[in-house]
């Protein structure tokens, strides 16, 4: 297994595509500041989009492996939309049987952030957890947002300085997109089915 086949199954899919040490303390039980507002109106725009679907389930399906990798296309993926505050949002992603992943947004001072939480059947913490960005203002839209991997998971992960996850809604909330990116190429997207909660 080559050195970027770890990358994309320690980094990607460890919890998708598992918490953290010293260098953000606090940061793998996702701490974070209470803020009324974000800093840009499409940050905030694109968080009220995710939570209009609080408390609902939506069936998913892979679109895209990179070329070489082991595809996913089989395997059923549901999305949970749960906690949904004003400052906190979690979509637990499961994996067939697999439930060891969390997608998880953040008001933190006003910025966007996006996080993997990956965890154990016991529920502690992964070695690889907490992992994700902050969104880019200038690239971002109410529908679109684009998370470059920030300083805590390029030190524990020192190989995803150059990776970036997407995640995307289609206007009319109909498509929920997640993607990630390497050296500027997709390495996978799943798409999910809003308009038929299961």
């Amino acid at each position: 297994m080559n050195k970027m086949k770890v990358f994309f199954w320690a980094l990607a899919f460890m919890g998708i595509v598992s918490c953290g040490g010293p260098a953000e303390k606090g940061a793998e039980q996702g701490q974070h500041n209470d803020v009324s507002a974000f800093e840009q109106e499409s940050f905030q725009t694109f968080y009220q989009n995710l939570q209009s679907l609080c408390g609902k389930s939506f069936e998913g399906k892979q679109v895209y492996m990179q070329e070489g990798r082991e595809s996913w296309e089989e395997k059923g993926m549901i999305m949970h939309v749960t906690v949904c505050e004003d400052d906190e949002l979690h979509i637990p992603f499961h994996l067939d049987e697999d439930h060891s992943r969390t997608w998880m947004f953040f008001n933190e001072d006003g910025k966007l952030r996006f996080r993997h939480d990956h965890r154990y059947k016991d529920g502690t913490p992964e070695e690889m957890t907490m992992y994700g960005g902050y969104a880019d203002a200038e690239r971002g839209t109410p529908f679109y947002q684009v998370f470059p991997a920030d300083k805590y998971t390029i030190d524990i992960h020192p190989i995803s300085v150059d990776s970036e996850w997407v995640v995307e809604l289609s206007e009319d909330l109909s498509v929920f997109s997640y993607q990630l990116h390497h050296e500027g190429e997709m390495i996978f997207e799943a798409r999910f089915d809003l308009s038929n909660p299961v």
